[in-house]
C-alpha cells in the first residue's frame, strides 16, 4: 500500500506544534495542520509490510497492540497517498464513526505496531486519519445520511461519552429511532467534560452532534435516568436500552486530612473549568482555580497530564505531578518487543508545558501521598509524602510498591488534584435497571446483554476505564447484539 519505497524515500513527519510557552495562553488546540501535499506524502510512508498489525486491534501482554477498531489503515493511507480523498473518507468512515475525536485524543496502538518501528520512526497514522475526516467536512463531503426505511423499533441509549454515540449512530443508521439521554447539560460524555478544550475543542463534538440530529437521533439533555427518570418507564417505553454511562467513580486517596479544603477529584476540577470556558468564557468564575497555587497532582496517566496543563494555563505558582510506579525506560527493553505496546517514557503536552514554565519535569516518580496537613481553618497547606519500592508480594507473586521506612518528607502544597483513575460503573444506575455488577463493579454481560432482557451496556461501564477508541469499539459492537435482538439478524458492521 502506498508507495512501495515511500519509507525509504520519506521521513516521518508530523504537524506543527505552537511552543508552548505561547500555548498556555489560550485554551485552543494548538496543532497546526500540514499542507495537503505534504500529508499525501506521510502517506506515501505506509508500505506493503504484508501483515498489517497496525490494524490488528489484538491484546498482547493485556494490553492492545494495534487498533481497537481494526480501522483499515493501509487502504485508506494508499487512497491518500494517490489523492483519492473522497475514497479514502469512506474506507475511514467504515469502521470508526468519529475519526475527528480519536485523530485527536486517541494514544495510537496503531502506530505503536507499526512495521517502520522495527527500523525507523512509524507512519503518521493518527494524524493521517485526521486529515482526511477534515478534509471532508471542509470539501463538504459529510452530509447527512438519513435512512430510507424505519424499522419502527425504539432504542434509548443512557449516556453521550463515545460508546453512547457510537451505538447510536450505528443503530440509527440500520433505521432504529434512537434517543440519547445525558445527565449533563450538553452531550458528549467523557468528550465533552473529562478531555480539556486544548486537546478537543468542543466545537468538533457539536458539529458531529449536530449532524446525528439531522440524521435523525435525538438527545435529551439534563436528565440523570435512575434519579430524575425511572428505570421503569423507560423499559415499557423502548425496545432496546443501552447503558453506556462510563466509569463514573473516581479512585480516591484514603489518607488523613482528606477532607480539608483544596482537594479535588480531577474529573470535577477539569469539568468545571472546561464548563465554565464554554457557558461564560471563565467570567462566572464558577471553577475550581489554580492560579497563584502550590498544585500537586496524584496520578501520572492522560488524566493527570491534562491537570498539568490546565493548571499551568491558570497561573498556577508550581506544579508536581506523582507517579507511583517507576520511571520507565526511554525505549523498549529486550522484555517489550514490537509489537507489543511500548513501555517508555512518554513527555506529554502538559509535561512539556511544565517543563518550558518551570524549567523541569513535573514528575516525581515512586512516591505517594501519606498524610494532607492543614491549618486551623481546614484549608490543605502541606502534604506529607513517602518514597515507595516495588517488592514482590510472596503470596501472590505480584509485585507491588511499597513505602519505605523513613523516607517521609513535607511538601508545601495548597491545591490537590486526584487523579488516580476511576474504579467502575456509578451503582445508582445498575440498581434502577436491576443489571448485575462484576468484582471490579463493572456491568456483567454475554456478548454485551446484561440479565436484565433487552438491557444492553457498552463503554467503560462494561469493560472499565479504557480509551476512547475502545468506546467506540464497545459502542459499535453492542448495537451489533441490539440489532440482532430486533430484527433476528444484523448487517451492521
Amino acid at each position: 500500500m502506498g508507495k512501495p519505497t515511500g519509507f525509504l524515500e520519506y521521513t516521518r513527519k508530523d504537524n506543527t506544534t505552537i511552543p508552548p510557552v505561547e500555548r498556555i495562553g489560550n485554551y485552543k488546540e494548538f496543532h497546526v495542520p500540514m499542507s495537503e501535499e505534504e500529508r499525501r506524502i506521510q502517506g506515501a510512508r505506509c508500505m506493503e509490510c504484508g501483515v498489517p498489525f497496525c490494524q490488528s486491534g489484538m491484546l498482547i501482554g493485556g494490553m492492545a497492540s494495534g487498533c481497537p477498531l481494526n480501522n483499515l489503515i493501509p487502504e485508506w493511507n494508499d487512497l491518500l497517498y494517490r489523492g483519492n480523498s473522497r475514497q479514502a473518507l469512506n474506507r475511514l468512515l467504515r469502521t470508526n464513526n468519529f475519526p475527528e475525536f480519536t485523530g485527536r485524543v486517541c494514544p495510537a496502538p496503531c502506530e505503536a505496531a507499526c512495521t517502520c518501528n522495527l527500523n525507523g520512526l512509524p507512519v503518521t497514522i493518527k494524524e493521517n486519519e485526521l486529515g482526511i475526516i477534515e478534509n471532508g467536512y471542509e470539501t463538504g463531503s459529510i452530509q447527512p445520511v438519513i435512512p430510507a426505511v424505519r424499522t419502527g423499533k425504539r432504542i434509548a441509549v443512557i449516556g453521550s461519552g463515545p460508546a453512547g454515540l457510537a451505538a447510536a449512530d450505528q443503530l440509527n443508521r440500520r433505521g432504529h429511532q434512537v434517543t440519547v439521554y445525558e445527565r449533563s447539560d450538553r452531550i458528549g460524555g467523557l468528550l465533552m467534560y473529562g478531555i480539556p478544550n486544548m486537546k478537543l475543542e468542543k466545537q468538533v463534538i457539536d458539529r458531529r452532534i449536530s449532524l446525528m440530529k439531522q440524521e435523525g437521533v435525538e438527545f435529551v439533555t439534563g436528565v440523570d435516568v435512575g434519579r430524575d427518570q425511572q428505570a421503569s418507564a423507560l423499559l415499557q417505553e423502548y425496545d432496546s436500552i443501552i447503558l453506556a454511562c462510563g466509569a463514573s467513580n473516581p479512585r480516591d486517596i484514603k489518607a488523613p486530612g482528606r477532607d480539608l479544603k483544596g482537594i479535588y477529584f480531577a474529573v470535577d476540577y477539569l469539568k468545571s473549568v472546561t464548563k465554565s470556558l464554554l457557558d461564560s468564557g471563565f467570567s462566572d468564575h464558577a471553577y475550581v482555580d489554580a492560579k497563584g497555587k502550590k498544585v500537586l497532582v496524584i496520578g501520572g496517566g492522560d488524566t493527570g497530564n491534562d491537570c498539568v496543563g490546565t493548571a499551568i494555563r491558570q497561573g498556577a505558582e508550581s506544579v508536581i505531578q506523582l507517579e507511583m510506579m517507576p520511571k520507565l525506560p526511554v525505549s523498549r527493553t529486550p522484555t517489550n518487543p514490537w509489537p507489543e505496546w511500548p513501555r517508555v517514557l512518554k513527555t506529554d503536552y502538559g509535561q512539556e508545558e511544565a517543563i518550558a514554565v518551570f524549567g523541569t519535569d513535573p514528575r516525581i516518580y515512586q512516591c505517594t501521598v501519606k498524610e494532607f496537613i492543614g491549618d486551623k481553618d481546614g484549608n490543605l497547606k502541606k502534604v506529607k509524602l513517602v518514597n515507595l519500592e516495588p517488592k514482590k508480594d510472596e503470596k501472590t507473586g505480584r509485585t507491588v510498591m511499597t513505602e519505605i521506612p523513613g523516607s517521609e518528607y513535607e511538601m508545601d502544597i495548597d491545591l490537590v488534584l486526584i487523579a488516580a483513575g476511576f474504579l467502575g460503573a456509578q451503582k445508582y444506575v445498575a440498581d434502577a435497571f436491576g443489571v448485575s455488577l462484576n468484582e471490579r463493579t463493572n456491568v456483567e454481560t454475554d456478548r454485551y446483554r446484561t440479565n436484565v432482557p433487552k438491557v444492553f451496556a457498552a463503554g467503560d461501564m462494561r469493560r472499565g476505564q479504557s480509551l476512547v477508541v475502545w468506546a467506540i469499539r464497545e459502542g459499535r459492537e453492542a448495537a451489533k447484539a441490539v440489532d440482532e435482538s430486533l430484527i433476528g439478524y444484523t448487517n451492521l458492521e
